[in-house]
């Protein structure tokens, strides 16, 4: 790594700590329901909204309960999607014209952003109307985030709370005894009113001072300063420039995790990202939420050490990964470097030896790195911090091509992704995933002396056990499962001639985005190698089913889990206790998360990265 890569992951990083007890104890009081100053602005819209949906606030639910209303509020947002991309060609806010999206697309589409996936299979421009986007996908990107981050808040109230009554008083005189866990419906109602529609608000007029678009224009047609020649050699005189709202939904795409893009290439598009302050701000948003809710875990359960220890773990696992992904870019790929230092000798036209052109033993003899599919605005540094922030937060945005990566380049947001978007993850359902690594973190520890595993004052029992590893097995075995499916073939695609449409890339790459594809389905994350044609009755259905697995079979174990240490009786620590808030914790928490991701995914990705990064520095060093 080079100065520069350096000092722009140093100013990232201390940025993003920096912001995160402010914002983390801002959103503790948020749900903990006390004042947070917004609600002196904001707070006459909540009980208005309670009011007209026919809620009762001060009524709080068991885990049971709490997850039938999650699981029925999704498949509404689910249903409404879909309906609005099959239907979007009679409605209004179409200025292109736009005719219904395909039904395994619609399909695929909804459940990506329901599920706070943002998978797309899709050219934005080019196949939603803006109706689609604002009310179908913007409203999803808050309602999907909120989701997760209720459902964390519910989380956090089980281990807080304990039998025979809550530790503490429920927030604004709430109706609850030790078997509630809170109320879906206020969680949700107060993520997005004091958390997500502020901050997108001001991340939004940043973006558009920035010269990201917001309007309700038609596509613009001007005409071209240089002429130039399309496929077929025809002379292009105009080009078409896509218009629509598009800074308010990056803002809630990036804060909420979600990172679906308004445009085709997402974040590479100079009206989605326009400047580098704008790529900073948007690099900052998407780990933003994810930190700070370490922070507000600490504040609420009554410890901020706990909060900080997890967030610790985090980093320790993100930050040598993403100082492995600039290194790899910043190297380029060797057989390039070979050509560079050693070219073939060749003739002159006049049949003469041409002298060689070896650089000098005391000469640079770095290519320049891998700057294939990157934007030259961004460079290496910030477009590979990205790449390792986005799948380490389940974001899904790009702002440059995965697919071009060198082999390790590329493996380290896959594998990012693979550890079970918990280094970070998306807002709120990273941290309540991290939170079943620490509970399993906490059983070995226990194993190992001998005691009772306790967490927070709760002992885990069988019962916690088989819920947490529910949650950190079903990824796995959903991403290992489609893979294994998928590249037997069922994904191609033939003319009527027998030839392949769009044939895959052979041998290991090819495999690699089979397994990108569906390591980013199965944890919810909606990155994409983009060298796999996913727009096709398979991999729409598939990757579809992938996604809905993923997030709701594992939010209904962390809910029986909520539910189960609320009604636990609070168990004080004692000598043999073990401190889960110290240095030592932090690393096994860490080595817990690794551990299981190498055991699960090493063979795999050693037939894809691995083996690919084995031909392609296969002779690195023998001059030609």
């Amino acid at each position: 790594m080079n100065p520069n890569a350096w000092i722009q992951l140093a100013i990232y990083l201390i940025v993003l700590v920096a912001l995160v007890k402010p914002l983390g104890w801002y959103m503790a009081r948020v749900y903990q329901g006390q004042p947070c100053g917004l609600d002196r602005v904001l707070g006459w819209l909540e009980p208005g909204i309670y009011r007209l949906a026919g809620i009762d606030q001060q009524s709080e639910m068991g885990w049971k309960t709490y997850a039938f209303v999650v699981l029925l509020f999704n498949a509404i947002g689910l249903l409404a999607v879909y309906a609005l991309q099959r239907l979007q060609g009679l409605l209004p806010f179409n200025p292109q014209d736009l005719d219904a999206v395909p039904p395994d697309l619609a399909f695929n589409t909804a459940v990506s952003f329901a599920s706070n996936t943002n998978w797309q299979n899709y050219s934005g421009e080019t196949t939603l109307s803006y109706l689609t986007q604002m009310v179908g996908l913007g409203v999803q990107n808050f309602v999907s985030a909120a989701t997760g981050m209720a459902v964390l808040v519910a989380l956090i109230r089980g281990l807080t709370r304990h039998s025979p009554s809550p530790p503490t008083p429920l927030p604004q005189g709430a109706r609850g005894d030790s078997a509630t866990i809170g109320n879906f419906w206020v969680d949700l109602v107060r993520s997005n009113l004091y958390i997500l529609l502020p901050l997108s608000f001001v991340l939004a007029l940043l973006l558009v001072s920035q010269g990201v678009v917001q309007n309700f224009q038609s596509y613009q047609q001007i005409d071209l300063v240089q002429t130039a020649l399309d496929a077929d050699k025809k002379p292009v005189t105009t080009q078409t420039l896509p218009m629509g709202p598009a800074a308010s939904q990056i803002a809630i795409k990036q804060l909420g995790t979600n990172g679906g893009g308004f445009f085709n290439v997402n974040g590479a598009h100079p009206y989605e990202n326009a400047t580098p302050l704008s790529n900073f701000l948007e690099l900052l948003a998407i780990l933003l939420i994810p930190a700070a809710l370490c922070y507000t875990f600490g504040v609420m359960v009554g410890d901020t050490r706990q909060g900080w220890a997890v967030l610790a773990a985090m980093m320790v696992v993100f930050v040598p990964l993403t100082i492995g992904c600039i290194a790899a870019e910043q190297a380029g790929n060797p057989a390039i470097d070979r050509e560079v230092r050693f070219p073939l000798a060749g003739r002159a036209s006049d049949g003469s030896q041409l002298p060689s052109l070896a650089r000098p033993a005391n000469e640079d003899e770095d290519s320049g790195g891998n700057m294939e599919g990157k934007e030259v605005r961004f460079g290496i540094a910030s477009s590979a911090l990205w790449a390792c922030a986005t799948t380490a937060a389940s974001n899904g945005s790009v702002n440059s091509m995965h697919d071009s990566y060198t082999p390790l380049g590329g493996l380290i947001p896959m594998w990012l992704m693979q550890l079970g978007e918990v280094i970070f993850g998306g807002v709120g359902s990273g941290l309540y995933g991290m939170l079943m690594f620490v509970i399993v973190a906490v059983f070995v520890a226990g194993l190992m002396v001998g005691r009772t595993p306790e967490y927070l004052g709760k002992k885990i029992e069988a019962f916690e056990m088989k819920m947490a590893s529910l949650v950190i097995l079903i990824p796995p075995l959903v991403v290992l499962v489609g893979t294994a499916i998928a590249v037997l073939g069922p994904g191609l695609e033939y003319t009527d001639k027998g030839e392949m449409k769009n044939p895959p890339n052979p041998g290991a790459h090819g495999f690699s985005e089979v397994l990108y594809a569906f390591s980013s389905a199965g944890n919810n994350n909606g990155s994409a190698f983009a060298g796999l044609n996913g727009n096709n009755l398979f991999y729409n259905t598939a990757l579809g089913i992938a996604m809905l697995i993923s997030r709701y079979w594992l939010i209904i174990p962390t809910l029986a889990i909520a539910g189960s240490l609320a009604r636990k009786k609070y168990t004080p620590s004692g000598a043999g206790t073990l401190p889960t808030h110290t240095p030592l914790f932090v690393v096994l928490i860490a080595g817990t998360v690794l551990l299981v991701g190498a055991l699960t995914f090493v063979p795999a990705l050693a037939l894809g990265p691995v083996a690919e990064h084995l031909q392609m520095t296969a002779g690195n060093g023998a001059q030609p």
